[in-house]
């Protein structure tokens, strides 16, 4: 007798699947982040100015030095300086641990633009070379906002009525975008700061010195904000007003947040990165993506029957569910990260002729679809947790040590795996359980043994 509720929670299932990719392919088309050799992007050349009095220092360094030098090392200086070691000098203007403090603090701000996977190289002693993939659709991650945030030193400073400065961005805490009420009531868009210990200590003694006059607040030098004190503020936390937009507010806030840069930089070369690969090689390496999707569902469907075509159903989910994650994280694709979901959709696959083939074997053991269904799922489990979470040790390792597209790898494969496990053993499992306990199966052919 058919047991109508397993069949239409079935047929439930199946719409749900082609409703979810009805309703989601227009949005990933839509707001899908593609890297630079997908889109194109911008490519950046920052050198490193020597800071001001820098060679006076250095001058004075090396006069002490040669003080304390005994013969022999002056003797080897000697030389030195007759095959160009004095040129080496030189370059000791800016040190190596300032490159890489530079460096990180680029990062967080690239950083803060999403999973962007940015290049960002150290070229020689004083150049950095950044590409990153911009938005054109989006103020935010536009080439222009991308530049702003990347070139500015974002050396905040508080100072005294005396103008000299008294606190920094060295205390700050948190730095947050946000609508506040102005003195007039109206919500505008400001910069929320957070101090440390040290810094509320500052703050507040800073304050309470100078109420009823103003404060004001420098951003690289120039004034960005000059709030009058209207009382002590003993908790540590000051805005920034007079922005006009939200978005603006943000990106200072995203300055603050990453740090100053220990060095001034300067842009050397600033170009558009237009995509490696083509507008008309992305189509066909989707076309050819989609008939090999075909050609793997009308394989499963022939060899394995009723259970090729779940299997199917449920690449299809595993399809909409992984690009909406991507979406959902603003992650960036690009063509590793499209390598790393072709591997894992493969891998749902695999999972599926795991359970498939154990399934023949239980049926051709005289079991009913039923116990032979959960027998399968049961024991091809461990089989599959293994492959996958060594799978996933591997790309935990790869986003570690990675950077760039590498990590971008990393990630759509993490995200992969857990999608096709997800697919597999619970969206298939629930298909096939409600499949067999609806009894419309007359013959085990239908699940792939043959006669």
């Amino acid at each position: 007798m058919i047991q109508w509720t397993k069949l239409l929670t079935l047929i439930l299932i199946i719409t749900t699947i082609f409703t979810a990719v009805a309703l989601s392919l227009p949005v990933i088309v839509r707001d899908i982040n593609l890297g630079i050799d997908l889109q194109g992007g911008v490519y950046v050349l920052l050198e490193a100015q020597v800071p001001e009095g820098g060679e006076q220092e250095t001058e004075a360094e090396e006069t002490s030095q040669e003080e304390n030098k005994n013969l022999w090392q002056k003797i080897t200086a000697w030389f030195d300086g007759l095959f160009g070691g004095k040129e080496e000098e030189e370059t000791r203007e800016i040190s190596n641990e300032d490159m890489i403090a530079t460096i990180a603090v680029l990062r967080n701000r690239v950083d803060s633009f999403g999973l962007s996977e940015p290049v960002i190289q150290r070229e020689g002693e004083r150049r950095i070379r950044i590409e990153l993939a911009t938005d054109p659709n989006n103020p935010e991650q536009g080439q222009q906002a991308i530049l702003e945030t990347i070139g500015k030193t974002a050396l905040l400073e508080f100072k005294d009525s005396s103008g000299k400065t008294v606190l920094t961005g060295a205390n700050l805490t948190e730095a947050q975008a946000v609508y506040q009420a102005d003195e007039f009531g109206r919500q505008v868009p400001m910069v929320s700061l957070v101090f440390d210990s040290a810094g509320a200590k500052i703050f507040s003694e800073l304050t309470a010195s100078h109420l009823g006059q103003q404060i004001p607040i420098y951003l690289d030098g120039e004034v960005i904000s000059a709030p009058t004190v209207q009382t002590v503020i003993a908790d540590g936390k000051a805005v920034i007003t007079g922005i006009e937009t939200i978005e603006e507010a943000s990106r200072l806030a995203n300055l603050l947040r990453s740090g100053a840069l220990p060095l001034e930089l300067e842009q050397l070369e600033v170009r558009t990165v237009g995509p490696t690969l083509g507008s008309d090689s992305l189509k066909a390496s989707l076309w050819a993506g989609l008939l090999g999707l075909a050609l793997v569902m009308v394989f499963m469907i022939i060899f394995y029957r009723l259970p090729g075509l779940i299997a199917s159903l449920a690449l299809l989910a595993y399809g909409v569910i992984l690009l909406d994650l991507l979406v959902v994280l603003k992650a960036v694709l690009t063509l590793p990260g499209i390598a790393g979901i072709i591997l894992t959709l493969g891998m749902a696959i695999d999972a599926n002729v795991i359970i498939f083939e154990r399934l023949k074997e239980e049926l051709r053991n005289g079991k009913t679809p039923r116990s032979a269904t959960l027998a399968a799922f049961d024991k091809a489990l461990s089989s599959i947790m293994d492959g996958n979470i060594t799978t996933l040790i591997v790309a935990a390792i790869l986003y570690a040590l990675g950077t760039g597209p590498i990590r971008g790898f990393a990630v759509t494969l993490s995200l992969g795996i857990l999608c096709s496990m997800f697919t597999a053993l619970i969206i298939t499992k629930a298909m096939m359980k409600n499949l067999v306990d609806s009894n419309i199966l007359k013959s085990n052919w239908l699940l792939g043994v043959k006669k």
